[in-house]
C-alpha cells in the first residue's frame, strides 16, 4: 500500500474511534440515568400498583365523522391495577358519555366497565367478579398490554428487562427496546421522571398504530412517586385523560383468567336466506347480506377485522360458488364496520362507501403495517371505490340495490342504508337495533332509531323486512315503529 494511503487510512481511523468512544461514554452515562430513574421511582420495590381518579375516556374508532376526535365520556372514577410480574391488569370505568353541542344522542346511562389482560388473555366481566359473566376481549390484548408498559414503573421495567438503549434528548435521556415485534421509546428527564412513552399496537383500519402516554405533576404518593395526571393518545386522538387521587403499591390482587375464556371463541357465519338470492349472513355481534346478481355478488358490510372479513368471504363463496364478490357496501367508517373493508380490497372488490369516508380510508390505509401484514400488504393493489352523496344504485339490469345516505342522523355524518325494492328488505346498522325477544321498548326512543324511521318516510320506501346488522336477526317495519313510539303515548290510548 501506499505511504500516503496507509497514514491516510490511519488517520481516518483514529477519527472514527473518538467518537465511538465518546458515544460508549455517553451512553453509559445514560444508562445510569436510566439506573437513577428507576432508584427514584422505586422500580425494584413495587411489584405491583394501584392507582385511581377521575377525569374524561374518549371512545377510539366511533367518532361521529372521519376528521372529528373519538366521542368523549367524562370518567367518575377510574381504577387501574397493574402486576408487572405477571403482565396482569384490571381496569374499572365509570363512564357517562359528554352531552355534545349540536348532536342528538341517546339520553346517556352510566357505563360501568370492568377489563382485564392477563398475557395473552383479554376480557371483560359484566356483573365484577362474577367470572360466569366474563367475555373473550381478543382485540383488545395488545392495546392494555401496551398500558400495562406504559405506566412509569412499568415503562423503566420493561427497558430494563430488555436492555434499552439511551441518547441525550431534550435535556434528559430517551430510551428505546423491543419487546418482541413492539417497540417502545420514552423520555425520561433531568429530574429523572418518566415524562412520555411511546409504543406501536396493530389496528385493521389504521394500521401500525401510535399509542402516546404523558405523564404530569409528579407527587409522592404514600410514598410512591407518581405523575398526578396521565394522558394518553391513540391514533393521534385522545383516548385517555385521569387526574391521579391515589396511588397503591403491592396490593394487587392476582389476576388470572378464567377458564372460560382462554382461548379466542372460533369464528362462525351462520346463513339465512331473506329472498331468493339475498343471504344474511350472521353468527356473532355483526352481520353482513350477501345479495346474488347476474354474474356476480354484492356484500353488504365486512365488519370488526380481517379474520371476520374472510370468514364472511369463504361463507360468501360456499352459498354462491361460481361468482365473485365484484362490490363491498360499507354503511359507515367506526372501527367495527369498517374493520375488514380491506380484506375486500385485496378480494378484488370495489369500496361502495359514502364520499365523506373515501379519502379518510385512503390516508389510513397508506399506513405502515409491520406489525401485522394482512392480504392487502401481503399483496398490495390500489383500492377501488365508488362513492355517492345522494341516491346510488347497483344494477345487474334485473335485480336493483339502491343506497341512500341516512341524512341528519347524529351517530355518523358519513351513514348510509341499503333498500331492495323488489324484495322490500331493508339493511342497516346502527341506526336501529332490534330488541331481544320479549325486551321492552325503552320509555324514550333512540333518536336513532326515530331518525331511520323518518328517513324510510321521507325516502318513501315499501320496507317490509329490516335486516339490521346487529341485534338478534330481521324483523318488520312494525317493529321499528314500535320501539319509536314512547311507552308513555301506547299506555295513554
Amino acid at each position: 500500500m501506499h505511504r500516503s494511503i496507509r497514514v491516510a487510512s490511519r488517520t481516518l481511523a483514529t477519527f472514527v474511534a473518538l467518537p465511538l468512544t465518546l458515544s460508549a461514554v455517553a451512553l453509559a452515562a445514560q444508562a445510569a440515568s436510566l439506573e437513577t430513574a428507576a432508584q427514584s421511582l422505586g422500580v425494584a420495590q413495587v411489584q405491583s400498583l394501584e392507582f385511581s381518579g377521575n377525569g374524561r375516556w374518549f371512545q377510539f374508532g366511533q367518532a361521529p365523522a372521519p376528521e372529528l376526535p373519538w366521542p368523549q365520556f367524562d370518567v367518575s372514577r377510574y381504577v387501574a391495577s397493574v402486576d408487572y410480574a405477571s403482565a396482569a391488569a384490571r381496569v374499572q370505568i365509570n363512564r357517562l358519555q359528554t352531552i355534545e353541542p349540536n348532536r342528538v344522542r341517546p339520553a346517556p346511562v352510566e357505563q360501568k366497565v370492568d377489563q382485564y389482560v392477563s398475557g395473552t388473555t383479554a376480557w371483560n366481566v359484566g356483573v365484577a367478579p362474577a367470572a360466569a359473566n366474563a367475555t373473550p376481549q381478543p382485540a383488545a390484548v395488545e392495546e392494555r398490554v401496551a398500558e400495562i408498559w406504559s405506566t412509569p414503573q412499568g415503562f423503566l421495567k420493561a427497558a430494563l428487562a430488555h436492555k434499552a438503549t439511551s441518547k441525550p434528548a431534550n435535556g434528559g435521556v430517551e430510551v428505546s427496546f423491543n419487546a418482541g415485534k413492539y417497540r417502545y421509546v420514552g423520555w425520561i428527564n433531568a429530574q429523572d421522571r418518566v415524562e412520555r412513552v411511546r409504543t406501536w399496537i396493530d389496528n385493521p383500519i389504521l394500521g401500525d398504530t401510535l399509542v402516546e402516554t404523558r405523564f404530569e405533576g409528579y407527587k409522592d404518593f404514600n410514598g410512591v412517586a407518581f405523575p398526578a395526571r396521565i394522558t394518553r393518545s391513540l391514533g393521534g386522538h385522545p383516548v385517555l385523560d385521569i387526574n391521579v387521587a391515589e396511588v397503591k403499591a403491592n396490593g394487587v390482587a392476582a389476576i388470572k383468567a378464567p377458564d372460560n375464556v382462554g382461548a379466542a371463541p372460533a369464528i362462525t357465519v351462520a346463513v339465512s336466506k331473506l329472498a331468493d338470492g339475498v343471504f344474511y349472513l350472521t353468527g356473532g355481534t355483526h352481520h353482513s347480506v350477501a345479495i346474488e346478481q347476474k354474474d356476480h355478488v354484492v356484500l353488504v358490510e365486512a365488519p370488526q377485522s380481517e379474520a371476520r372479513a374472510q370468514a364472511v368471504v369463504d361463507k360468501v363463496k360456499e352459498t354462491i360458488p361460481g361468482k365473485p364478490i365484484k362490490y363491498l357496501i360499507n354503511s359507515h367508517a367506526h372501527f367495527d364496520h369498517s374493520g375488514g373493508v380491506r380484506t375486500l380490497v385485496a378480494e378484488g372488490a370495489t369500496i361502495v362507501t359514502h364520499q365523506g369516508n373515501v379519502d379518510y380510508y385512503k390516508k389510513a390505509w397508506a399506513a405502515p403495517r409491520t406489525l401485522n401484514k394482512d392480504r392487502l400488504a401481503q399483496a398490495p393493489k390500489a383500492a377501488k371505490f365508488e362513492s355517492f352523496s345522494s341516491k346510488h344504485v347497483l344494477s345487474d339490469g334485473k335485480r336493483q340495490i339502491e343506497v341512500y345516505p341516512i341524512a341528519g342522523n347524529t351517530h355518523n355524518d358519513a351513514f348510509a342504508l341499503i333498500y331492495l325494492p323488489a324484495e322490500k328488505i331493508l339493511i342497516e346498522g346502527d341506526a336501529y337495533t332490534p330488541l331481544a325477544a320479549n325486551a321492552k321498548p325503552p320509555a324514550t326512543p333512540n333518536p336513532y332509531a326515530v331518525n331511520l324511521q323518518q328517513n324510510i318516510e321521507t325516502l318513501k320506501l315499501d320496507v317490509d323486512q329490516i335486516a339490521a346488522l346487529h341485534g338478534p336477526g330481521v324483523v318488520k317495519l312494525a317493529d321499528l315503529k314500535a320501539y319509536n313510539t314512547p311507552a308513555a303515548v301506547v299506555g295513554s290510548r
